[in-house]
């Protein structure tokens, strides 16, 4: 028997967030074990906590429907909230395929148990992407605001800007078109009229159509818009993505430029939504 716990990561409010499965105590299952239980479950990602190799404080593996990622974030900020909960954490070290990152949780109520969570992100490896007229042709777009490139923090992100919220929302992306394109996601966004972003993710390539927040991508927007010179490096941007699925998400992003490269946080809320038993 595996406990687990459902977390709404970059939400506060009922129904709003991107829900991700927790399962504790997984040093006893191997890597097929958690890719069929995350199909099973069929949630965007889910993730399992294991005793820590490297002097983290737990190593969490995370996986998609089909594949396991090296980093992602509604995940870990849903994993630090259920860890905060679960051992009165505040302060925690992460050990991921990408790395170990650091985390930072803030308790805000009990029932249901809320927190804010903010956390250490990869510095990304930042390319063109090649593809990008087979690409703006299945999201169904003429152009991009901004250069079309990829951001590698594990997952590998794709930025494509649009003029509005209403161009974002209009947004119908071929998906068999959209699949050929593989381990990418395609990441639209616009500015949302009110000094703030909105963002898409679509990416059958990782068993995910359409994703409600995609933590992993909001420190590289920042990075992405202070490149380009729609915000300066060192704010905190404001992101909303998931509107158009009706599960409306929050999060918050930075990007530093230091000496030996770019540094980005990501931070949001999140709220436990159910805990079970897994008999396997």
């Amino acid at each position: 028997m595996h406990r687990y716990t459902v977390v709404n990561a970059f939400g506060q409010e009922r129904f709003t967030g991107n829900p991700v499965a927790v399962f504790f105590a997984c040093d006893d299952l191997d890597d097929g074990d958690m890719q069929r239980l995350a199909a099973e479950l069929n949630l965007s990602e889910t993730t399992f906590i294991r005793a820590p190799r490297n002097g983290g404080t737990v190593e969490v593996r995370i996986f998609t429907p089909v594949n396991e990622l090296g980093f992602a974030g509604h995940p870990l900020l849903g994993t630090a909230v259920a860890l905060a909960e679960e051992r009165g954490l505040t302060e925690m070290r992460f050990e991921t395929r990408k790395g170990t990152f650091r985390f930072a949780v803030e308790r805000v109520k009990e029932q249901p148990f809320t927190a804010h969570v903010q956390m250490e992100q990869p510095s990304p490896v930042v390319s063109r992407y090649e593809r990008e007229r087979e690409l703006l042709a299945a999201l169904g777009l003429d152009e991009s605001t901004l250069p079309v490139e990829m951001y590698d923090v594990g997952p590998r992100h794709v930025f494509v800007g649009v003029k509005d919220v209403a161009a974002l929302g209009d947004v119908r992306p071929d998906l068999k078109r959209l699949a050929s394109h593989l381990d990418m996601a395609a990441l639209c966004f616009g500015p949302d009229g009110a000094g703030g972003w909105r963002m898409r993710m679509f990416s059958p390539a990782y068993g995910v159509n359409e994703d409600a927040a995609t933590g992993s991508a909001a420190g590289p927007l920042a990075l992405h818009l202070a490149r380009h010179g729609r915000a300066a490096f060192g704010d905190t941007i404001r992101i909303t993505q998931g509107v158009e699925m009706g599960r409306a998400s929050r999060m918050d992003a930075t990007a530093r430029m230091e000496q030996d490269g770019p540094r980005l946080e990501a931070g949001g809320y999140g709220y436990r939504i159910a805990v079970g038993s897994y008999f396997i």
